[in-house]
């Protein structure tokens, strides 16, 4: 509202007015470019963090790719003692082992560089005539890199690349390639290189997909942490509401009628005053309640959570804020759940603290009703509203709606035909709380009282 009725800076010395219609400012579209590039930038990293958890994508990996250095170099040497026909190794074969090892420190961050260049350096190694032997393990790491990082063509591309490459060599190519004397390579050995290369690229796949598995778990952990936080928080906000808006109601009723009556009746007003204590002290000790559970959670409460069998208090606090409350009970009374118990009482709470705050009506009735699959709650004023919405249209209504759609219960509230204002609860009780259903057919937990010694933060 306040950027809506800010006044435009007309006068001379202030900022030039903009044509009606134009689009932002050279400086707004500049910082809103700044922003998108901003945005881009986090949504990158944030899915560089996905593929790599651990964050090894900021860094070199230096100790691996020595490791791998070594254990090609110390291969090759040894496979070269059983392969006296093919060319002596020499520095050419060593720069080539090294170079194709060394380009893997790429990997991390440029996953399509290593595994061509990994793949180039064993082609050239193969096509100089050097002795087989792990040249071809660097390749398998560069591809799964590549392929876990989401290049999967790429590395599908640089793998056959290197498997035609060799096919050239050892078929065609030989003739004019060292070492001298060469024959064709058979291709039962063509064949297990195929099949070493689809079992890299199958492997480097079945790695990536369980990446992404992990991922989407982690995402899926991280969503319902997040989930139960909310809740969390929404409960102990409609908690503090229902304590505070009640308490707080009857207190400004007194209040007035203390203030009224301090000259005239000071006893009455002495009885405002007490009314005032009690309610304020009922409702500090209700609020330490909430928040002790939130600093202590898994430990057993200090009282127990309010129930219907507080209903005697409610009536009696809306008598001393000049509320009279009738109350009829029809069915078989018997025990409710916990999480019912305490959702119909701040049901009936707030619904009298609406006819308190909004209402001019000086009686309500309350009607609870024990069905045999569900439980009925009704209140019911006569009107009109005093100057405001009689059914108390803000937080306090969509609270008692989260507290029974939570139950897979219903809430009806608004004005009746006869005059006056209808709040109306209807709370399943056929299931138990360990499969209780949202209106949608979902499965429900029942809203945690501060009261229930299960209950953490």
């Amino acid at each position: 509202m306040e950027e809506q009725q800010a006044p435009r800076a007309d006068r001379r010395g202030g900022p030039p007015r903009r044509r009606e219609g134009a689009g932002p400012s050279w400086p707004l579209r500049r910082r809103a470019w700044n922003a998108k590039d901003t945005a881009d930038a986090k949504d990158t990293a944030g899915a560089k963090g996905a593929a790599d958890p651990a964050g090894e994508a900021s860094r070199l990996p230096w100790a691996s790719t020595a490791a791998l250095t070594v254990f090609v170099l110390v291969g090759t040497h040894f496979a070269a003692h059983a392969q006296s026909h093919r060319t002596p190794l020499d520095a050419f074969a060593q720069v080539l082992l090294v170079a194709g090892c060394a380009v893997l420190l790429l990997r991390l961050r440029h996953p399509v560089v290593a595994v061509f260049a990994t793949s180039a350096a064993a082609l050239l190694y193969l096509g100089a005539g050097y002795p087989y032997g792990p040249v071809f393990v660097p390749v398998a790491v560069g591809c799964f890199a590549a392929v876990v990082a989401g290049c999967r063509r790429q590395a599908w591309a640089a793998v056959g690349m290197l498997w035609l490459g060799h096919l050239l060599v050892a078929h065609w190519l030989y003739r004019w390639l060292p070492p001298e004397g060469d024959a064709a390579a058979s291709w039962g050995q063509e064949l297990g290189i195929a099949a070493w290369a689809v079992a890299v690229v199958a492997v480097a796949e079945l790695l990536r997909a369980r990446r992404e598995q992990w991922a989407r778990e982690r995402s899926a952990r991280l969503a319902a942490a997040k989930r139960r936080a909310d809740e969390e928080r929404l409960r102990i906000a409609r908690e503090l509401h229902d304590v505070l808006a009640h308490s707080i109601s009857v207190i400004n009723v007194q209040a007035g009628v203390g203030l009224a009556l301090i000259d005239s009746d000071p006893e009455q007003a002495r009885t405002a005053l007490t009314t005032i204590k009690s309610a304020s002290k009922e409702a500090l000790g209700e609020v330490r309640q909430v928040l002790e559970t939130l600093r202590a959670p898994g430990e057993a409460p200090r009282s127990p959570a309010p129930g219907l069998d507080r209903l005697p208090e409610l009536v009696e606090q809306a008598a001393s804020a000049g509320l009279t409350v009738t109350t009829t009970t029809s069915g078989r009374r018997r025990a409710l759940p916990p999480g019912i118990d305490l959702a119909a009482f701040r049901i009936v709470q707030e619904a009298l603290t609406n006819v308190v705050r909004h209402s001019s009506a000086r009686s309500a009735h309350l009607t609870v009703g024990y069905e045999p699959d569900a439980l009925v709650l009704r209140v019911d004023d006569g009107g009109p509203p005093s100057g405001g919405d009689a059914g108390g249209s803000g937080s306090g209504l969509i609270g008692m709606r989260e507290r029974a759609a939570a139950l897979g219960g219903t809430i009806d509230a608004g004005p009746v035909t006869v005059g006056g204002y209808r709040v109306a609860a209807r709370l399943p009780l056929a299931t138990g709380p360990g499969t209780l259903r949202m209106p949608d057919g979902r499965p429900a937990t029942p809203p945690p009282s501060a009261g229930d010694p299960e209950e953490g933060p």
